[in-house]
């Protein structure tokens, strides 16, 4: 598989295997297939898994665990997350690494090798429209992550508890590059990448979310990014395999995405596999998040991946859809 430099940090294959899909939140699987799913993707040549203690309630973790019994295979490494949110500052240290020492007891590991802050960062004074009241749960205001969170983060790293930490940028976007901006900066973030531009539910912010400018700033400040979201959660799909309310997020962009299905149905190409595909030719992607559930879904991608990425010609006729039109600010470096 196609190596390529995550940041200034080390190679990793162009696919990632993420733990939604292991974890059961991406429709049904079993432990069993998890299991073979994960251990497959590392015989495909993967090389990055993504987890979270959130995917499945620690399922995912938990596959990574029987999976490789605590000795990964040879370079292969781990990512796991916190969702920490905006608790006192003085307790910002201790919640991060209860939340570090659970995951690695599920994965039986010793040592992460990126540990994400996996919460929606924002400006101290913001108000979001939805679910303000929760929103110190979810939300991590910004001064609280730059004065609280990276120190304690940095003390993780000499602790040899992990090899060095992230951020999730589905934020606001003005929050996130600022954060990428920092002197004290992550060395990877998660970024949205598909051709929609969506997020989907993740996104709790009415403002246009900017996930190529969010891109663009990871690059100029030699920052590693993760591209997330390719399929946009099975929107991108020929069909969504979970129970959607008709204004679920996803459900919306499957609609929206109708003319995107269309082309692909004229190609004869599965739309999944066109959106990996997309995804991975975005100008600074380093390595794209796959989601799937079991070894049919991942062998697909595996084999889309290794035609490349996508033609100049065909994405020009995707993007001649317009499928992530949106008002963006001027980039900032």
């Amino acid at each position: 598989m196609e190596m390529r430099q995550l940041g200034d940090l080390w190679p990793v294959s162009a696919l990632t295997l993420g733990g939604g899909g292991l974890g059961q939140i991406w429709g049904k699987t079993d432990r069993a297939e998890a299991v073979a799913t994960a251990r497959l993707a590392a015989d495909l040549g993967i090389t990055l898994f993504d987890m979270a203690p959130l995917y499945g309630r620690g399922e995912a973790e938990e596959v990574m665990g029987e999976a490789f019994e605590g000795h990964l295979p040879g370079g292969a490494r781990v990512t796991t997350k916190c969702q920490l949110g905006s608790p006192a500052p003085e307790e910002v240290a201790a919640k991060l690494e209860r939340s570090l020492q659970r995951s690695l007891k599920a994965m039986r590991l010793e040592q992460v090798d990126l540990f994400f802050l996996h919460s929606n960062i924002c400006p101290d004074d913001y108000v979001y429209g939805e679910e303000a009241e929760t929103q110190d749960r979810w939300a991590t205001r910004f001064s609280l992550y730059a004065d609280h969170v990276v120190p304690a983060l940095e003390g993780l790293k000499e602790k040899g508890l992990i090899g060095d930490w992230g951020i999730t940028g589905t934020g606001l976007p003005v929050s996130i590059m600022e954060a990428l901006r920092l002197e004290a900066k992550p060395a990877v973030v998660q970024a949205v990448a598909n051709l929609l531009d969506s997020a989907g539910s993740m996104r709790r912010f009415e403002e246009p979310p900017e996930p190529r400018n969010v891109i663009r700033t990871a690059k100029n400040n030699d920052v590693g990014v993760m591209g997330i979201r390719a399929v946009q959660a099975g929107a991108l799909t020929a069909a969504i395999d979970r129970p959607l309310a008709a204004d679920h997020p996803e459900f919306r962009d499957f609609e929206k995405a109708a003319p995107f299905r269309a082309l692909c149905t004229e190609l004869g190409e599965d739309p999944a596999l066109i959106a990996h595909r997309y995804a991975l030719s975005m100008d600074g992607v380093d390595t794209v998040v796959l989601g799937v559930k079991n070894r049919e879904e991942l062998r697909a991608c595996v084999t889309a991946a290794e035609k490349g990425p996508l033609e100049a010609e065909l994405r020009k006729r995707v993007d001649a859809l317009r499928l992530n039109f949106q008002f963006p600010r001027m980039p900032i470096g």
